[in-house]
């Protein structure tokens, strides 16, 4: 999580996106208003109920700046399109969308549900020897590596990291890819990639994020679903040698907001081909009502390391928490723009400002920010630096002139459209009642801190669901008798929700050398 026609590639591969969709619950009188500076919504807010108006008026004054100086814009990335001689393979969604079957009772019917006539796939394969990439990778498309043991039976799993609007090949280099990038800008190979068991597509998404670029804008949570289940939905076409494997969804911060809804998106297709087994979250953002109650106990010495902030400034986040709380319910009842954005702003500045002015590693309690222009992680940067050369855009196939690791225009974007504190934790009940869905923490992060994550997954809200266990590193329990057939894995089974908070000495998503990340996947190569 990082506070503050279109295409979509996976490496090489790129998916047209339609025109962007409505955000919901904006009013279309301030459509217009809401892509320039803020200063520009005094008028529409004269039509806001006494509520929502007060929710602007009394966050603007207590934090001006945040309100009145952001442009939420986002404008498209320069780019120069590619032939359709220059890729392998081309899927155009218009022809997927044209394709007919008979079913069970004679009926004609598509093949697969959706919207894919404005979408198109364009795929190119690289040999990874060419960028010194793991030479043990057998069929390379930048952005999807084949499995290292059984690429024809190992599972398939897509990883997305945050922000909103952080590149998945943040994820790739830094945490549970085939190789890392050093000072020099040379790769090394990572024994612990979870392409050791798994085959791995790492996906740059919303549009504008990373290698990707759209002459529009996607700037909310339920739009980038339709797109995501689009792609995979076209990549499955294109390669169903992997549509009838097991496909997990993986993922880290922001993407406790991505993940339960697009999950949510591919399952309400009954005629699909993505093959859908699981959900994983890593230190994710998917409660924040429950969540940002936990900033303060991390803060202050009560997740298990020392206190970062000093007394008072403890006792200052305790009493904004009410407020936060109360705006927060505001937005999950109403689910209007112009609710969520003064809860996102009030609650961000109150809860997270403290810890970000200690100069402390948002990310990892033990130490400071070792480099804030690459989200802490000096390491952030070689890989930006090695993404950005020309040789290596050239032999990906990108056709954008240049790579950021993260895009904080998007991020506005999807803070200033609600998105931020939308109540997507009310999915997955619903997700429970299909899939496993495993929550996992490293103990050392501050943002999307173990303790929340716990909380939000005890909730009798969430926990409702047969079979449910919870494992924290105060230990576990079952919250209900496990369903029949279910194995005791000691710690490691997926009744049905699993919350894993014990990566001991990890931070944000077990980050860093990936040998946190690689005991998560463990599950999945075992069944």
């Amino acid at each position: 999580m990082r506070v503050l026609p279109a295409t979509l590639l996976i490496g090489a591969a790129a998916a047209a996106a339609p025109p962007a969709q409505q955000v919901l619950d904006l009013p279309t009188q301030g459509a217009d208003a809401i892509s320039k500076p803020l200063h520009h919504l005094k008028e529409h807010l004269k039509t806001l109920t006494d509520d929502a108006r007060s929710l602007w008026e009394e966050v603007s004054n207590i934090f001006p700046g945040a309100m009145e100086s952001v442009s939420v814009f986002s404008l498209p990335k320069k780019h120069t399109r590619r032939p359709d001689s220059h890729w392998d393979h081309i899927v155009r969604g218009s022809d997927v969308q044209s394709i007919w079957v008979t079913g069970a009772n004679g009926e004609k019917e598509r093949e697969v549900d959706g919207k894919l006539e404005t979408y198109d796939l364009r795929v190119k394969k690289v040999d990874p020897s060419s960028l010194g990439v793991d030479p043990n990778v057998i069929n390379f498309i930048p952005g999807f590596f084949e499995s290292r043991n059984d690429p024809k039976n190992d599972p398939v799993v897509l990883w997305l990291n945050g922000g909103p609007g952080c590149s998945s090949l943040t994820g790739l280099f830094l945490e549970l890819g085939p190789s890392s990038v050093d000072e020099n800008l040379q790769l090394h190979y990572n024994p612990y990639s979870w392409n050791s068991n798994a085959s791995v597509i790492f996906l740059d998404q919303p549009v504008n994020v990373g290698y990707s670029y759209s002459g529009s804008s996607v700037s909310d949570t339920v739009a980038a679903g339709k797109d995501v289940y689009a792609l995979l939905t076209l990549f499955f076409k294109q390669f169903p040698e992997y549509a009838t494997q097991d496909f997990h969804i993986a993922g880290e911060s922001y993407a406790g907001h991505y993940i339960p809804v697009f999950a949510s998106e591919i399952l309400s297709h009954r005629k699909r081909n993505i093959n859908l087994k699981s959900v994983l979250i890593g230190n994710g953002l998917t409660d924040g009502h429950t969540q940002y109650a936990y900033f303060r106990p991390m803060a202050c010495g009560e997740g298990g390391y020392p206190a970062v902030l000093d007394e008072s400034s403890c006792r200052s986040m305790d009493n904004a928490l009410p407020r936060c709380q109360s705006m927060i319910q505001s937005c999950y009842d109403t689910e209007s723009t112009w609710v969520c954005v003064p809860a996102a702003i009030y609650c961000n500045n109150a809860m997270l400002a403290p810890y970000q002015r200690t100069g402390q590693n948002v990310y990892d309690v033990r130490g400071k920010c070792e480099d804030s222009s690459n989200l802490c992680y000096k390491a952030l940067g070689y890989t930006s630096e090695y993404l950005n050369q020309p040789e290596v855009i050239k032999a990906l196939g990108a056709e954008v002139d240049s790579y950021d690791s993260c895009n904080f225009d998007i991020n506005r974007n999807f803070l200033f459209h609600g998105d931020w504190m939308k109540p997507f934790h009310r999915v997955v009940p619903g997700l429970l009642e299909q899939i496993p869905v495993l929550i996992y923490a490293g103990d050392a992060d501050f943002i999307c801190n173990w303790l929340g994550n716990k909380a939000w997954t005890e909730d009798p809200g969430v926990a409702r669901a047969e079979g449910i266990r919870v494992d924290g590193a105060g230990g576990s329990r079952d919250r209900q008798q496990r369903a029949p057939g279910q194995e005791d894995w000691t710690g490691e089974v997926l009744g049905q929700l699993h919350l894993h908070a014990d990566l001991r000495r990890r931070p944000h998503g077990a980050d860093g050398p990936a040998r946190g990340e690689s005991r998560v996947l463990q599950p999945l190569a075992r069944r």
